[in-house]
């Protein structure tokens, strides 16, 4: 049935059909399969470049995060020279934690007992968290009750300074 169809075109019309045909066929694999590939190819080379300037930058911080390390100056610069005392109640306070802080009490040359009543849990723990991060001080001991209130607890915490 082509066949038949196909013998009746002209010369010329085949000619033209055929031309037509490559010409399709070709921006077909240039739409369907180049285009896309060549996009990929060039958003993949962007990628590339961002990772290669995250690489140098991630080398350069990790360059001061070891001298850093070297100088033991773990804490050394925020905490200004205050006691563990000082610095406990001071961080407290600044992690909104002051109504529930109770008592700071020495309990040796390098530790201290904090206690709090019906206190955020979450509070206290990220609290914990960022005396441990940013000062180097370790939590030796924890107890919590749970107290009057959805997440609240009464809590004693033993710090002990990471320096000794």
């Amino acid at each position: 049935m082509i066949g038949a169809w196909w013998h009746a075109q002209t010369v010329r019309d085949r000619r033209v059909l055929v031309v037509g045909a490559i010409i399709v066929a070709v921006l077909l694999v240039w739409a369907l399969a180049w285009l896309p590939l060549s996009r990929a190819r060039a958003g993949l080379a962007v990628q590339v470049a961002q990772q290669r300037t995250d690489l140098a930058w991630m080398r350069q911080a990790l360059g001061q995060a070891r001298a850093l390390d070297a100088q033991g100056s773990r804490g050394t610069v925020a905490r200004q020279g205050k006691s563990l005392l000082a610095l406990a109640d001071a961080t407290a306070r600044g992690a909104n934690l002051g109504d529930a802080l109770k008592r700071v009490e020495p309990t040796g040359p390098a530790s201290v007992r904090v206690t709090f009543d019906v206190v955020d849990f979450d509070t206290l723990a990220d609290w914990m968290d960022a005396l441990a991060r940013n000062y180097g001080v370790t939590v030796t001991d924890f107890s919590a009750e749970k107290a009057e209130g959805l997440g609240l607890v009464n809590a004693r915490v033993t710090l002990q300074d990471g320096k000794q």
